[in-house]
């Protein structure tokens, strides 16, 4: 079951996709989206993890620039218009509308009042730094791109976070990786997945790199991490 969610803000208004599990009450998780905005891709996600008993929300990170943003990686114009959103995306406006987002999923009826929040590329990113600047209950990053120029936020983290890397990421070089495992790998919050031969992406169904075994292996990871961390 689907619905949308407006989340208020000092600076405007802007929207959510939901859904539902069967359950009557359910931790939530907060999806954070790639740089396609909430396209079939981000609710897809969303319906999984209702099917898995969370009520999970999708924010519409985009709004700030332009409301509704739902492309593909299906065309080279489809890619062109997602690297200008990307280029023009406030990452710190970001945090503070999924912040905003947290505290409206919180007060939602049949939510626990536990949150996580799972990301995806740029969505990876601000899945990291929703984890060490916002009060999330547990958070997963999916191939985030630009940590390495964040981890020393990692002294401010106090709840569990699930990092998946891609050890071929176009997006993510050799050097960047080195960075984020030297400085996060043995922090007392924070499991590090490496997958080897995989490129950027390689969880998303439909796309040029996506990997079916390690996908469902990451998912499996994220499934766990999430049912110990927000029970």
């Amino acid at each position: 079951m689907s619905e949308t969610l407006t989340i208020t803000t000092p600076d405007g208004d802007f929207s959510a996709y939901v859904a539902r599990p069967s359950a009557a009450e359910a931790p939530a998780v907060v999806v954070i989206q790639e740089i396609f905005g909430v396209n079939q891709v981000m609710r897809d996600i969303c319906d999984g993890l209702a099917g898995q008993g969370f009520v999970a929300v999708c924010p519409d990170l985009f709004w700030r620039i332009e409301p509704g943003i739902d492309i593909t990686d299906q065309s080279e114009a489809e890619w062109k218009r997602a690297f200008e959103l990307y280029n023009a995306f406030d990452v710190d406006n970001g945090v503070a509308d999924i912040a905003a987002t947290v505290a409206a999923v919180r007060e939602l009826p049949g939510v626990t009042g536990k949150v996580g929040a799972v990301g995806f590329c740029l969505g990876g990113l601000l899945a990291f730094l929703t984890a060490t600047r916002t009060d999330v209950d547990a958070a997963v990053a999916y191939y985030g791109v630009g940590i390495e120029k964040y981890v020393a936020e990692a002294e401010k983290l106090a709840k569990p976070l699930l990092i998946h890397i891609a050890e071929e990421d176009q997006f993510v070089p050799k050097e960047a990786q080195k960075v984020i495992l030297a400085a996060l790998k043995d922090h007392p919050q924070i499991q590090v997945h490496t997958y080897p031969g995989r490129d950027h992406a390689f969880a998303r169904v439909g796309g040029a790199h996506y990997d079916a075994a390690d996908a469902a292996k990451a998912g499996g990871r994220s499934l766990t991490f999430f049912k110990s961390n927000l029970g």
